[in-house]
């Protein structure tokens, strides 16, 4: 006898499964609808891998079923034969098709990754169309800051945060570098990941070839603010982007005090433009020597390698002293909200574990000494 109500829950069921293309539909695959001619080259080479690996995995599927149903014990006509161990058609089909498959993977792998490399200058701006003569790349500064994106145009004189433009069909060389943290310069619709590492710098070379607009991200978990490290990537005209420049150099200056007050944590910033770009900003960002008076590294190196060859080192503004605060003497700003959990509160009385009390020092029950009674350890 049927339940009430099971023929109302299998109606159910079919009618989510039927749904279930219409919410995948609002899914946006950004990464298999590029606008860049390097990420559809790296788009073109995860579905030519893919449907390689297939041409194994769907056989392998149908012939489990096949065989599953073509020996199953209520089949008349199946034929069993307890003498069978070896056909040397079937060991070249299982070794010959896998090693071919193997074969194609690695020269397309190694072909790809000279081809795409992202230090390697861009030869075309798209499929059949070489790179105008005199055409120069658009040089952009990547930084990757706590918890935002800045990126520098040098060139033009201005710079931005959490906002990338770049005209349709001009290429464009990225460098690449982070403040305190490891992250990942990733704009799927332009092209690849690439980690920004503190004190190192990589190279990105990549082109739009369609308008509109996308986001970017890191992919390297950093912390507290790692979500909403997102910047916006706006492909536009070479007339509009003149125009967005315009308006970008109405921003305010980007000096050494500017840029120290932006590379402190904070969380969700929203676009900010600037204008009057402190020179050598990039390279003193990566040696870690923007704030006044700090040493920076690639001097510091020099003078390393000169007094390890016996040669007078040049004279260099002292280290920084590197002498922590304390959690209980930071400011609310610095905890970033979280108040000092540890720290007496005014007018309450000491809790039973009564601080300072020299019982509550004595760890020899955790870890004893061998030999030695517990009164010698308190």
């Amino acid at each position: 006898m049927r339940r009430p109500g099971s023929k109302r829950t299998r109606r159910a069921i079919s009618l989510s499964i039927l749904a279930l293309p219409a919410l995948l539909g609002g899914c946006d695959m950004v990464v298999m609808n590029p606008t860049g001619d390097i990420a559809v080259q790296q788009r073109n080479l995860i579905l030519f891998s893919t449907g390689v690996m297939l041409l194994i995995i769907v056989p392998v599927l149908a012939l489990t079923i096949w065989f599953a149903w073509k020996y199953r014990k209520s089949n008349p006509n199946k034929v069993y034969d307890p003498e069978f161990d070896h056909s040397t058609t079937l060991e070249l089909i299982i070794w010959t098709c896998p090693l071919l498959i193997i074969i194609a993977l690695s020269a397309v792998t190694w072909t790809s990754t000279h081809l795409l490399d992202p230090f390697r200058p861009l030869e075309r701006i798209a499929p059949g169309k070489p790179i105008p003569a005199g055409t120069r790349p658009l040089e952009v500064q990547a930084v990757g800051l706590d918890w935002k994106w800045l990126f520098i145009y040098p060139e033009l004189g201005i710079a931005t945060v959490n906002e990338l433009a770049l005209p349709v069909d001009r290429p464009v060389h990225f460098s690449i570098t982070s403040t305190d943290q490891f992250n990942t310069f990733y704009a799927p619709t332009l092209a690849g990941m690439i980690y920004a590492m503190p004190t190192m710098k990589s190279e990105l070379n990549a082109v739009l070839n369609k308008p509109g607009e996308s986001w970017g991200y890191s992919g390297n978990y950093t912390g507290r603010g790692y979500s909403d490290m997102r910047f916006k990537l706006r492909g536009v005209s070479n007339a509009d982007f003149d125009a967005w420049v315009a308006g970008a150099k109405a921003g305010g200056k980007l000096d050494t005090s500017a840029y120290l007050a932006l590379a402190k944590p904070s969380e969700k910033v929203p676009v900010m433009r600037f204008s009057a770009i402190q020179p050598g900003l990039f390279d003193r960002i990566v040696n870690q020597c923007v704030a006044p008076g700090t040493p920076c590294m690639v001097d510091v190196m020099r003078a390393d390698a000169l007094r390890a060859a016996g040669k007078p080192a040049p004279q260099m503004a002292p280290m920084p002293a590197m002498t922590p605060t304390p959690a209980l003497q930071k400011s609310p700003e610095e905890m970033k909200g979280a108040p000092p959990v540890t720290k007496p509160q005014e007018g309450q009385p000491p809790g039973s574990s009564k601080p300072g009390d020299p019982h509550n020092r004595d760890m020899s029950a955790l870890n004893p000494l061998p030999g030695a009674p517990r009164a010698a350890q308190a």
